[in-house]
């Protein structure tokens, strides 16, 4: 195990200021995300695969260097989907809470601020792991939560970019493919 005060900070990577909401509607060139393939039926075994795939990179020797100057490390990487699979379990939740009666509004997250805040290149892998594993069970059983007129009722982003249940879910599994193409996973 290797002793965190050890560690040298790796610097800021390069902020990632795409708006990737596009990915809803076309397929991913990098990942081959494709958005026609994402169904409700399908997204919570797709969730739990993924997080399974995530455990294996989790135990790479190399798991925390970064692969240039800029870009997080498989580590880094996997703390960030970790994030995101509970980002978007509540806001899935702040959506079925909302009862279709109205737009809720989720707040607003900078991944970027996330990642440094939480410091995400001094964490422990096999910590990362387990919360990793928790949060995309967790991600996975309020995927599985709503039912059919549920999935059109909607949420509205901080930047003003509109969801509805079903998107958010195929967002999230962009995400997670999308991570693993990042991380070779």
């Amino acid at each position: 195990m290797v002793d965190p005060d050890e560690l040298t900070d790796p610097g800021p990577v390069t902020a990632d200021t795409a708006d990737w909401t596009w990915v809803l509607a076309r397929r991913c060139p990098d990942c081959g995300f494709d958005p026609d393939e994402v169904g409700p039926p399908a997204l919570a075994q797709a969730i739990r695969d993924a997080g399974q795939r995530y455990a294996a990179v989790l135990g790479r020797p190399d798991v925390r260097r970064r692969p240039a100057a800029g870009v997080w490390s498989p580590l880094e990487y996997c703390c960030h989907v970790r994030d995101v699979c509970d980002l978007m379990r509540g806001r899935l939740e702040q959506i079925l809470a909302g009862a279709g009666r109205g737009t809720v509004s989720f707040a607003d997250w900078d991944q970027d601020a996330a990642a440094v805040r939480g410091r995400y290149w001094r964490s422990d892998p096999a910590v990362v792991g387990a919360e990793l594993a928790g949060a995309s069970r967790a991600a996975a059983a309020a995927f599985e939560r709503p039912a059919a007129g549920q999935w059109d009722w909607p949420g509205l982003r901080s930047d003003g970019f509109g969801f509805t249940a079903r998107t958010l879910g195929g967002y999230l599994r962009h995400e997670l493919t999308h991570h693993l193409w990042d991380v070779r996973g």
